[in-house]
Formats: structure tokens, C-alpha cells, sequence
């Protein structure tokens, strides 16, 4: 039985150590990591093994030959372009075609038991079998479901945390049948896990998936390759180490001279010939390449340090990396993630500071500080982009040079010549960042069309009108004055959907920017009267009939923001009287506090009530969202105004579909259902929002948390638009709020956030899909658990914080409430 290695990945995420090198020569305890797979195979009977190849192919070629010295029998299937996982199989088909095969990739550590994988396979008669493996964080993988008898029911490739319906992932270790071949495209680029194995589970394919009691890191970060380096010398891993143990923990290959006086504590690895001198000090999980010299005086402490390396007097080395053939001067100092290229020279006192990473062939001057801030990581941030976009502290996390970095790298993404729109609130600092990304997107040779203080609703309609490739504002964190969001939009002005996060989220890690020559740097305009079209397309596109024959009184506050550049314009065409408060621009106060909008609030009540206004209407600074308050005064909250807007459109269009997350009360089927729409239930993401929103049938969208979507005049969530549509359907409708609201069903749907630590997330919601036995489960976004009778609950986890949210809906308060309580239990049990 042979066995595939696939090694053709480029590794970018761990630029710059595989800038100039393929990830599976990348040294774990001074053996490449393929290496180590290889004699794994070896261990297990696999001795004639195919080797798919493709970046940087002829080191690969070179390092290994034909696998005489691992006594093995290597050949190579090259690949020309990248072919996929799936592709670089099917490469290799010539080899392959007469017996069933291993599949396992070159750059991931693991102790798997491959033989008692392939008694699994034999004895299911499995088409293919999947290794698989339970991890905390199953973000990066692809998430897989299996029934007790091990039968692959679901999976997921590289999910959000809203999709986390499993902790149990797809290792890329697989044991196949040949005829699987068949289904792959010659010379195409084809998955395993997108393409290959939904194919096959539609089809109703034996698919198996074998859960493995093993030790197993995919290698694909910095802070995975030095994990992986920990574990092994902690004996996590089941694999052989070169070198004798001297002491507990201490491992000294062949050759190498320690000084007696040298303070060693383990464990940790000093490689073949390497030479430690007398006063050096070696603390845990350091490892040392073949011919490393440490002079005194030196202190190295979780550092990684690969072949050929001088290591100078007193220099201070801390979790990082340092590349091969690179020399660090005396006093020179590398803090924690750290990552120093191949062939470099940092010279004496020269400080590389947390997070920097320096390519191959650089030289750092004497005394240099390189320091550049490591925002995510110091906040415990899985991910760049959170719910707002990309959030932090200004001029702490989010300062100029983040925003000329970060937007540099979303000017990488576009082509050359694109143009953007830009846009902020009424913020101070929100227009010096804003400034820092013109500069960035112009120097990008990508033409910026500034709006300046702005509208949200109208910077994404200029985007989208426009011909723009995308845009970008600034704006301050709602209820938090000292936060800034910086949002990234596409080309139809709605927020970047996860692919296009992740690609920019790829560009900036690897801070490889391009630049425009000097006669490419860009033009920088001010776009006229974009009030006057956007007001004027608004009028055009919405129902506004009846409008003045109604003879409306409403009163609306604008909250020191924005939305005050376009309602004068605005409401003088719409035809109502209108009373208005905090119109203007507040520079001072760009957002609200909780108990500021919860006053402002009770101050629009009071004035609705007593002028004998319609309704009241308060925006959010930006324009993006809104507040009802009935004739009565009284608020309406953001689930109850859902509901009304709701039961507005759905009884005047009587037909299509409406758009809602998961998170809404199914007192929305019943509005629909008595007016003949029916509801699509999206995930809780704005951008799959958005993009539900965007079909031709859906005449209605909302996210419960006073966003609303008219999609006859746009696709994404617009608070000038929800207010001028509901004037037109409150006019014609000659109902008050509050009548509209008490025709509609009260819900008993509540709420409640469990702390949940990171690392047990991915338990937590397989715990909840276990505990779900046979009812009912839906995965939209979390987990959704349907009872018999009709009660539900949904299991979230929190993209961007260590908790995971509940929400329960029963006929009544106590019947939810006891729902509430079983499922919260279960997520505190999980996570303990």
C-alpha cells in the first residue's frame, strides 16, 4: 500500500521563514517537519511513497533524493500550477490507480496510528476515511460530523465561529479507495473538502470518519510551529528526537560542546555541533539548529533558532525565531513573535520588538529600534476583522500607522487605478485616520473620492452608484467614545464578505504592500451634491404616496451626528412636519453612551406625546440605525420595531420573501404567514445579511437590533431609508404604531451570554449538537435546537469575545426561561 505526502503549499502565513524555503523543510527539533512524517510512514509499513510537489519543488527534491537514507522509495508528481488538495492526488494518479492509498500532509506534526486508520477503513469498507482529530479552536479547519458508527454525516471547510457546530476536524489524513480518482478533473484545481467529498456525500458514498486519540498540529502559524517544537520536547508527541538526554529534559545531539558553566534548563534541545559557552543561560522549549554558536552571556528563553546561527555576548532572545545563517550581534534583543528571515545580520544593541517579522538578506543597524505594534495579539483577538469591522482603542490599537498599513494591504487587493470612496462621522479622530488611509490608498495608486463627514447609508449608495471598487469609513465605536471601527466595503457598498476579509487579513500579515510608481500616485476628489442624488434617488425609489395627503407630525432626533447633513434636504420634499433635535455635527461627543440614548430617548417620548406627533424617530450618529417611539411616547424596542416594519411590508406587498437572522422571535413566521411572505433565515453575519437581501423575491430585511433593509432602494442596512419608508407606510396605512403593535403576537424569546474560554469553544458547541440527541438541530449560524413541541434555542459563539450567547423562545416566559436554563447549563458544563 503506498502513501501521497502532499507537499506543495507555500506557507505564507509563516513568511518570512518560508520566504525563501517550502514549509516542509521547515526544522522541528532540527528535522524538517516532512521528515518526520516520512518516518512516521516508515514506522507504519509506508516505504514507497509519492511526494506532490510544487513551490519551491527542486529544494524538496534536493533535500530528500529518492529516500534511500530514510530506507524508503520516494518519486515525485510535480505540479506546474497549484492543483488543489484533491488536484496534486490526482497528479499522481499513474502511481496510485492499482490499490488503495494513505494521503498526508508534509506539513503537519502528528503521532497518528496509521495502521489501526487502515483497519478502520478495511472493516467499514469505506470509500474514503478521514482522519480526524478534536482541537479547541476549529477555525482554520474544516469541521466534520460523524454518527456513532463513525459515517460522515456533515462538514464544513474553515468556519466562523457562528458556524461551530463540532470540535472534531479534518487532519487532511486520508485513507482512499483508487476509483476516487475518478471523480477528480485532470489538470483543474480541485478540493477535497469543497469539491471532492460534498460530491460524494450528496451521492450517498461510504464516507467515514476515523476520530484519532493522537497528537496532531498543522503547522500553519507562527505561534503552531513553536507549539509544535514545546510539545515535542514536553513528549507530547510520539516521535523520535536525535540526540542523547543528558538530563531530564535535555537533549544534546551529536558533537555539540556545553560548557559546564552554561545554566541549562530543560526542556529543551542544543543541536549537532552546536557550541554553548561558559555564562549563556538556555531556558525551556529552546531549540538549537546544527552548528549554532551562543556566546556568553546570552539568554535565550521558548527561542527557535535554526541552522548556522551566531548567536552573540548578552544578546536576549525571547519565543521567537531566528532563521538560518543569520548572525545577532552583541546585546541584540528579539522579543516575544519575533520572527527574523534567513541570512540576516542584527547588529550590537539592535531591538526587534514584539511581532516584527525581518525577511531574508536584511540588515538591521546597530542600535535600531524596529518596533511596530502587535494590536491583535495583545488584545487576544482571533481575528482582524470583528462584528464593526476592524475595532480598537484610538491611537492605543487602532493609530495612523496601523490604518496606512491596513490599508494598504486592501489597496493590494484592488487593481491599479480602482477608485474608493471614503468617509467618516463626525469625529475628530475618525478624520485624522481618515487622512492616514487617503494617504495610503493615493501612495497605492488607488483614485480616492472623499466624502468627508458623512452619512453611513450614503458613503455605501456613492459606493455602490458610483463606478468604485469599494470604499471605506471611519467611524466611532457605538457606546464607546474612546474606540474607532474602521469598515472595509465592497463594490456594492456593503461590508466585505468573509472571503475578502480573509484575503486582506492574508496581504496585511504578510506586509507586502505594493506601491505606485511616482507618475501612478493618485488623484484625490470631493464629489458634489451626493445629498441632492442620494435624497432625490431615495424619493424615486420609495412608495411615498399618500404621504401628504396624511398631513404627518413626527419628531426625530439626529443625535449630534451625521444623518444632520441630509434630513433638511431630505424632509423638505417628503412633505411632512417635521420637529427635529440635535441637528448638528458633534465633534465632541461622536457616540452615546447606553444611559445617554436610553435619556434621549425618554426626552424624544416626552415630545412626541405632548406635540401629538405620529411617531419619533432617533437615529444613531452614523445614520445606519434607528429607534421607534410610538404616538404614545412610549419606545418601541429594536425587536418589537422588527416585527412592525415587519407586519408594514409584508401586508402592503403581500407576497416574496423577507430576510431575517436566526436570532429573531418565530412571531415573524406568523406576521408572514398571515400575509402570505414567507421568511429566509440567514445567519446573524451583516455581509450574509446583505447578501440574502440582494435576491430579486426578498422585499425585506432586518437584524433586529434597529437595522433595516428596503432592497427596492439599496441592499444594505439603511436608517434614513427605514425612516422615509415607514412615513409611507404609516401615511397609508392610517394605523398608529402602537395599534400596528398590538395586532402582532408577544414573544417570550430571551437571552442570556455564558463566559466561555476560547480553547473550549469548539467542545462546547459538540457538546451541544451531542446533548441535542434527535431533535431538531439547525446549523444557520451556531446551533439551533428545535424541541417537539416547538419551544427552540440557539447556541452562538462570540466571534470576537470568550463567551458564547443563548437565546430561548416557549409560548410563554417561564416554559423559555426553563429552556434557557437546561441549554445554559449545558454550555457551562461544556466549557468548565
Amino acid at each position: 500500500m503506498k502513501a501521497v505526502v502532499m507537499a506543495g503549499g507555500e506557507g505564507t502565513r509563516l513568511r518570512p521563514m518560508t520566504a525563501n524555503q517550502p514549509k516542509p523543510l521547515l526544522p522541528v527539533i532540527n528535522r524538517p517537519i516532512m521528515e518526520h512524517v516520512l518516518r512516521l510512514l516508515k514506522r507504519h509499513g509506508f516505504t514507497e511513497t509519492v511526494v506532490t510537489v510544487q513551490f519551491l519543488a527542486s529544494l524538496i527534491r534536493n533535500y530528500f533524493g529518492d529516500g534511500e537514507e530514510l530506507g524508503m522509495s520516494l518519486q515525485y508528481a510535480t505540479e506546474e500550477v497549484p492543483l488543489g488538495t484533491a488536484g496534486s492526488v490526482k497528479n499522481a494518479e499513474d502511481a496510485l490507480k492499482d490499490d488503495r492509498f494513505l494521503v498526508i500532509s508534509g506539513d503537519a506534526l502528528t503521532d497518528l496510528d496509521l495502521t489501526d486508520m487502515v483497519r478502520f477503513h478495511k472493516e467499514n469498507g469505506a470509500l474514503v476515511t478521514i482522519g480526524l482529530k478534536r482541537v479547541p479552536n476549529p477555525l482554520e479547519f474544516g469541521i466534520i460530523i460523524a454518527d456513532d458508527d463513525g459515517r460522515i454525516q456533515r462538514f464544513l471547510e474553515k468556519p466562523t465561529w457562528g458556524q461551530v457546530f463540532s470540535d472534531t476536524v479534518n487532519t487532511g489524513i486520508y485513507v482512499m479507495e483508487p476509483e476516487v480518482l475518478e471523480r477528480v478533473a485532470s489538470g483543474e484545481s480541485v478540493d477535497w473538502s469543497s469539491d471532492v467529498f460534498p460530491q460524494l456525500l450528496a451521492e450517498g458514498a461510504p464516507l467515514f470518519g476515523y476520530v484519532a486519540d493522537c497528537y496532531w498540529e498543522d503547522v500553519g502559524t507562527h505561534e503552531s510551529y513553536l507549539k509544535a517544537q514545546a510539545d515535542m520536547l514536553s513528549g507530547k508527541v510520539d516521535l523520535e528526537i536525535d540526540g542523547f538526554e543528558m538530563s531530564p529534559g535535555v537533549w544534546v545531539a551529536e558533537g555539540a560542546e556545553v560548557d559546564s558553566s552554561a545554566v541549562l534548563k530543560g526542556p529543551l534541545y542544543i543541536g549537532d555541533y552546536a557550541k554553548v559557552e561558559a555564562g549563556a543561560e538556555l531556558r525551556e522549549y529552546t531549540v538549537l539548529g546544527s552548528n549554532v554558536v551562543v556566546k556568553e552571556g546570552a539568554f535565550l528563553h521558548r527561542a527557535v533558532i535554526h541552522d548556522n546561527v551566531y548567536v552573540g555576548p548578552s544578546t536576549n532572545l525571547r519565543g521567537c525565531v531566528v532563521g538560518k545563517n543569520t548572525d545577532l550581534m552583541a546585546g541584540a534583543r528579539i522579543e516575544e513573535n519575533g520572527i527574523v528571515g534567513d541570512e540576516c545580520v542584527i547588529e550590537a544593541e539592535a531591538y526587534v520588538s514584539n511581532g516584527v517579522k525581518v525577511y531574508p538578506f536584511k540588515t538591521i543597524e546597530a542600535g535600531a529600534v524596529v518596533n511596530a505594534s502587535v494590536i491583535w495579539e495583545s488584545r487576544g483577538q482571533r481575528n482582524l476583522f470583528g462584528p464593526r469591522g476592524v475595532s480598537g482603542l484610538i491611537n492605543v490599537e487602532i493609530t495612523p500607522e496601523l490604518v496606512v498599513r491596513l490599508t494598504s494591504a486592501y489597496a493590494t487587493t484592488l487593481k491599479k487605478g480602482a477608485t474608493v470612496v471614503t468617509a467618516r462621522d463626525a469625529s475628530r479622530a475618525a478624520r485624522t485616520l481618515k487622512r492616514a488611509a487617503i494617504a495610503a490608498l493615493t501612495a497605492s495608486a488607488i483614485n480616492v473620492e472623499d466624502l468627508e463627514a458623512c452619512a453611513l447609508p450614503l458613503a455605501r449608495f456613492e459606493t455602490a452608484r458610483e463606478d468604485c471598487a469599494g470604499g471605506i469609513v471611519i467611524r466611532t465605536t457605538p457606546g464607546d467614545p474612546q474606540g474607532v471601527d474602521i469598515l472595509f466595503l465592497d463594490d456594492s457598498g456593503a461590508d466585505l464578505s468573509q472571503g475578502a476579509q480573509r484575503k486582506l487579513e492574508r496581504v496585511f500579515g504578510r506586509q507586502e504592500y505594493r506601491r505606485a510608481f511616482p507618475g501612478e500616485i493618485a488623484d484625490l476628489s470631493y464629489p458634489q451634491r451626493t445629498v441632492e442624488s442620494y435624497s432625490r434617488d431615495l424619493l424615486a425609489r420609495l412608495d411615498m404616496s399618500g404621504v401628504r395627503e396624511a398631513e404627518l407630525k413626527l419628531v426625530v432626533d439626529c443625535a449630534g451626528g451625521v444623518t444632520s447633513h441630509v434630513l433638511p434636504w431630505l424632509l423638505g420634499r417628503v412633505g411632512v412636519d417635521v420637529l427635529t433635535r440635535n441637528n448638528r455635527l458633534d465633534e465632541v461627543n461622536p457616540t452615546e453612551t447606553p444611559a445617554e440614548r436610553a435619556r434621549d430617548l425618554a426626552l424624544l417620548g416626552e415630545l412626541v406625546s405632548s406635540s401629538r406627533a405620529a411617531f419619533g424617530v432617533r437615529f444613531d450618529p452614523v445614520g445606519e440605525r434607528i429607534s421607534l417611539v410610538d404616538e404614545n411616547g412610549e419606545q418601541i424596542s429594536d425587536d418589537r420595531a422588527l416585527l412592525v416594519l415587519l407586519d408594514l411590508v409584508a401586508a402592503e406587498r403581500g407576497g416574496g420573501r423577507v430576510a431575517l437572522p436566526v436570532t429573531t422571535t418565530r412571531v415573524a413566521e406568523e406576521v408572514c404567514r398571515r400575509h402570505g411572505v414567507r421568511v429566509e433565515w440567514t445567519s446573524t453575519s451583516q455581509d450574509v445579511l446583505t447578501r440574502a437581501a440582494a435576491d430579486p423575491e426578498v422585499v425585506f430585511a432586518g437584524d433586529g437590533r434597529g437595522g433595516f433593509v428596503f432592497p427596492e432602494f439599496s441592499h444594505t442596512v439603511d436608517g434614513i431609508a427605514a425612516f422615509v419608508r415607514l412615513i409611507g407606510l404609516v401615511a397609508r396605512t392610517r394605523m398608529t404604531l402602537s395599534q400596528i403593535d398590538e395586532r402582532i403576537p408577544q414573544a417570550h424569546l430571551l437571552k442570556r451570554s455564558v463566559p466561555t474560554p476560547w480553547a473550549a469553544k469548539g467542545s462546547v458547541m459538540r457538546h451541544v449538537v451531542e446533548a441535542a440527541a434527535d431533535r431538531t438541530v439547525d446549523t444557520t449560524d451556531g446551533v439551533r435546537v428545535v424541541e417537539k413541541d416547538g419551544r427552540w434555542a440557539l447556541v452562538l459563539p462570540d466571534p470576537a469575545e470568550a463567551v458564547t450567547h443563548l437565546w430561548a423562545e416557549g409560548p410563554d416566559q417561564e416554559s423559555a426561561a426553563a429552556l434557557l436554563e437546561e441549554w445554559a447549563a449545558v454550555v457551562e458544563a461544556a466549557g468548565s
